[in-house]
């Protein structure tokens, strides 16, 4: 009897030849209403070409990242998935877009400007990793804003899998909250419960939609809505296929369910310490008031490993040591601007469901505001980090 053939190796192929060509093929991945399982959206998932070393994602992102080619592949990607989406027939009410973490400081290509100035037949939602947080936290916020400037919206993916991601959700307040698969996978886990209670919160709080993800059993399914998500994800609803077989059937108004896009909102008029004066007393920065503020910012980080701190540099000529080293130590993440700005110190903490801000201005007298209303404290950590390159 002769031996069985072995199979045929795949063909090998360069990203070179596959940005060149364009060769990228967008699957997509239906959303349901949970309550309803009607398709609210389809997330593109980008595949290389069938049959080849490069055709799953892994691969693709792995060989241009060691190319050096990973801001081409990511871009082209977005642009694939908006080009297929806006060919369809009936196009979905939602389309979810993932932007690759790594790469969000490069400028738009022209064909994705060109894409985005004639408009959509849906609204885009593009989707942040956790990673992109606190590795680019500035362009994070400048895409954000452009993305706002369009009249779409934003979805923060992989919510749980770091507690530090639940820091930055009051900093980005996307439209949509995206439940790790690990949360629907482990419901009475302590940490479940905490950040299911801190996302409900936000979700109260801004009106944005969660969605679990991984959902692919009836089981799973029961667990998501007792964990409270709007909508899910998963292979129960659907495995990634070419838009023509995604579904015709669409809930076309979905769209109108996420809050309005907010332009302006990422990028806020103000230094830091005139909006915290708008929100909190302002008092006379002795040496004891800036004492007692430090103190609590220290402790506010010493209490959470998982906060995250975004700091201008100690302020001169004002006698205040407010450097870092002094009072951060511990931070889950540590970001310090390197655009000082003129006449002010600020200090945000942002943690699971909280935050703290200190912001002291010496013109003439050196005052001193703190306070711990978290959404006006994000938006102090939104003027600081649009100052982060």
């Amino acid at each position: 009897m002769p031996a069985p053939h072995a199979p045929a190796p795949a063909p090998a192929l360069t990203v070179g030849e596959v940005l060149a060509g364009r060769l990228v093929r967008p699957l997509f991945q239906p959303i349901v209403d949970l309550s309803t399982r009607t398709v609210v959206g389809l997330e593109a998932l980008a595949r290389g070409p069938a049959g080849t070393d490069l055709e799953f994602p892994d691969r693709l992102f792995g060989a241009a990242r060691a190319a050096g080619r990973l801001g081409e592949l990511d871009m082209l990607c977005s642009e694939r998935a908006l080009e297929v989406a806006v060919a369809a027939p009936n196009p979905p009410p939602l389309l979810f877009v993932n932007a690759e973490s790594g790469v969000l400081d490069q400028p738009l290509s022209p064909r994705l400007v060109e894409l985005l100035r004639n408009g959509f037949p849906f609204r885009q939602i593009l989707e942040f990793t956790e990673r992109a947080l606190p590795a680019v936290p500035g362009s994070l916020l400048r895409v954000a804003g452009i993305v706002h400037r369009w009249g779409n919206g934003l979805a923060l993916d992989d919510v749980g899998a770091d507690p530090m991601s639940l820091a930055f959700l009051p900093l980005v307040e996307p439209e949509v909250i995206k439940l790790d698969m690990s949360i629907v996978r482990n419901p009475d886990a302590p940490a479940t419960r905490a950040t299911c209670e801190v996302v409900r919160d936000q979700a109260r709080r801004t009106g944005a939609i969660l969605v679990a993800e991984g959902i692919e059993t009836e089981e799973d399914f029961g667990t998501a809505r007792e964990l409270g998500a709007h909508w899910g994800q998963g292979w129960l609803f659907g495995r990634p296929v070419p838009i023509e077989q995604a579904g015709d059937r669409f809930d076309v108004d979905a769209a109108g369910v996420l809050p309005k896009a907010r332009p302006g909102f990422h990028q806020p008029a103000g230094t830091p310490f005139s909006i915290a004066a708008g929100h909190g007393p302002v008092v006379t920065a002795d040496p004891g008031a800036v004492a007692v503020a430090m103190a609590r910012l220290r402790d506010t980080v010493a209490a959470d490993a998982a906060s995250v701190v975004v700091t201008s540099q100690p302020l001169a000529g004002t006698g205040v040591d407010a450097s870092p080293a002094r009072w951060a130590e511990g931070a889950g993440s540590l970001i310090v601007l390197d655009d000082p700005i003129p006449g002010e110190f600020a200090a945000v903490v942002l943690g699971p469901g909280h935050g703290y801000a200190v912001c002291i201005q010496s013109s003439g007298t050196t005052e001193l505001v703190a306070l711990d209303h978290l959404p006006t404290v994000a938006t102090i950590a939104r003027v600081l980090l649009n100052r982060h390159r």
